[in-house]
């Protein structure tokens, strides 16, 4: 009888794709999804680790391979190269980063302010995205990576929406729809953090502020665990995750935008504060400017008091 473990080998040998005729060679799996697999591999020519996808559907993978090469920017993963397996797969090469996924990163304890900083990066890396004509569909903690090094990365591209301005068709609304996307009625994204649009299958109806409803959905995730979140920062979350696509963000820099002033101790878009919630967010950012007017102050009361003696 043949062990277990040197069975669970050969059935792992056995699913390796044939990368004969490529430059690459399979070093370990990194991970599995609805698509196809990432391995650790190695660039036999440039000497270099990689991770290779190989998508189980090509259309799949031309689309991811097509939007990410178009999205040269830090927070998204460059590719490579791209072709065919002799089985007709598709597979496409991306820089190797080293790091945790955005949902075990907060595992290891990161305070508010790191949190934030990193949300700040996802954003910027979606409006990128979102300037160039892209919407992920499918943003989500297991969707971001940060590295060892402090990078922040928006991962898997591949249900993402690729509209070209001449290929928009525009309501009297703003909405614009692609003739080539999915057929209508089909969900894409994931529960939880798909908005409520994906979740009816409005597929012609998606735009950016698809996209800004799952941001917001990732920053409540992001402050669920913390002991103190101000109603400033309930109230981003709650706008940015609007039902109603009107009532959210318009982009991910206004989303960025109210983090940056949340952050700065200024006054947020989403959030009118009263009177005393001013003052004291004014005394909370001027902290040390206020303890020095009160030793001030506490030195000439005992100045006054000691020269009348």
């Amino acid at each position: 009888m043949i062990p277990e473990p040197a069975v669970d080998r050969l059935a792992a040998m056995l699913r390796r794709p044939d990368l004969s005729g490529t430059r690459y060679e399979i070093v370990s799996e990194l991970g599995r999804g609805g698509m196809g697999v990432v391995y650790l591999a190695r660039d036999t020519t440039l000497d270099r680790e990689v991770a290779l996808k190989i998508v189980d559907r090509p259309s799949g993978a031309g689309n991811e391979a097509r939007i990410i090469a178009r999205l040269e920017h830090p927070g998204i993963v460059p590719v490579h190269d791209f072709g065919e397996l002799p089985d007709g797969r598709l597979f496409y090469a991306m820089k190797c980063v080293r790091g945790d996924r955005l949902d075990r990163w907060t595992a290891s304890g990161p305070d508010l302010v790191e949190r934030l900083g990193v949300f700040l990066r996802v954003c910027d890396a979606v409006a990128f995205a979102h300037a160039h004509g892209v919407v992920h569909r499918d943003l989500k903690p297991e969707n971001v990576m940060v590295g060892q090094f402090g990078e922040v990365l928006v991962l898997d591209w591949g249900v993402a929406k690729l509209v070209d301005r001449e290929d928009r068709t525009y309501s009297s609304d703003g909405i614009y729809s692609h003739s080539g996307d999915t057929v209508e009625g089909t969900v894409i994204g994931t529960q939880n953090y798909m908005s409520p649009e994906q979740a009816r299958g409005e597929i012609d109806q998606l735009d950016e502020r698809a996209d800004i409803y799952s941001l917001g959905a990732v920053l409540s995730f992001l402050l669920k665990d913390q002991p103190k979140v101000s109603k400033a920062a309930q109230a981003i979350t709650s706008k940015a995750m609007a039902t109603a696509k009107e009532h959210r963000y318009t982009s991910a820099s206004d989303l960025s935008a109210d983090i940056a002033r949340l952050l700065d101790a200024e006054p947020v878009s989403a959030y009118r504060e009263n009177a005393i919630e001013r003052t004291s967010r004014w005394v909370g950012k001027n902290r040390f400017l206020v303890l020095l007017v009160l030793a001030y102050l506490l030195m000439r009361i005992f100045l006054i008091f000691t020269s009348r003696r």
